[in-house]
């Protein structure tokens, strides 16, 4: 069987969470006599995003539909999304190639009884709940200090610090030659240019920072 594990941010990928995920998941599959071929790590990928086109994931489906596996264990339903629809969009995929997705705390994920399936999507609103309520929670210390203090910039886009602008161009001019968001990304680390956060840049940083600048005029 295969391991999917996912951290949502760039900074999150050197802290708990995939020591955490992997521990989980290694002593269920002792518990079950399973046997972890690949762990597949999503590093930097939100779960609220509206899809599950992810390098990691898509990595792992052609491996399923390659190697003769059909399984796959994951730590929690909110390690696949935190969207209740992205949740039950992968479930389906699954179950429409014969794949079967395992969870160390959430029994039977893909079972067709009733109750089974009311439980896993009930699940699957309080993660999107809970969420959004730490959003709102964000938002509203933002909008205090601003009333406090006049101002809440919040943290500053790539490129606001120094030696940033020499990076993106970098980056630009990279691409601009066909490099791929993996490719740029490995270039990065191999030349030891630091990212802003975490030790080593990945393929989702570097397209949130192109996708940003796309919408800004050239430095």
């Amino acid at each position: 069987m295969f391991a999917y594990l996912r951290v949502s941010g760039d900074s999150q990928v050197t802290r708990d969470g995939f020591p955490r995920q992997t521990a989980a998941i290694k002593k269920y599959a002792v518990a079950n006599k399973f046997k972890i071929m690949h762990f597949y790590r999503e590093e930097g990928i939100t779960g609220t995003r509206e899809t599950m086109d992810r390098p990691a994931w898509r990595d792992r489906m052609t491996a399923l539909h390659s190697d003769g596996l059909k399984t796959v264990i994951i730590e929690k339903l909110d390690r696949l999304s935190r969207k209740l629809m992205v949740q039950e969009a992968a479930i389906a995929e699954m179950e429409k190639h014969g794949f079967k997705l395992n969870s160390v705390h959430e029994p039977d994920l893909m079972s067709d009884d009733p109750t089974r399936i009311a439980f896993r999507q009930m699940r699957g609103v309080f993660a999107q709940y809970d969420k959004s309520q730490i959003v709102l929670k964000l938002r509203g210390t933002r909008e205090r200090k601003r009333q406090q203090t006049g101002r809440c910039e919040g943290r500053k886009p790539y490129g606001d610090r120094e030696g940033e602008l020499e990076v993106i161009r970098q980056i630009r001019r990279l691409r601009s030659e066909g490099a791929g968001y993996q490719t740029i990304a490995a270039k990065l680390n191999e030349l030891g240019i630091s990212p802003r956060s975490g030790r080593r840049w990945h393929p989702f940083t570097i397209r949130q920072i192109l996708g940003r600048q796309a919408t800004q005029p050239t430095k």
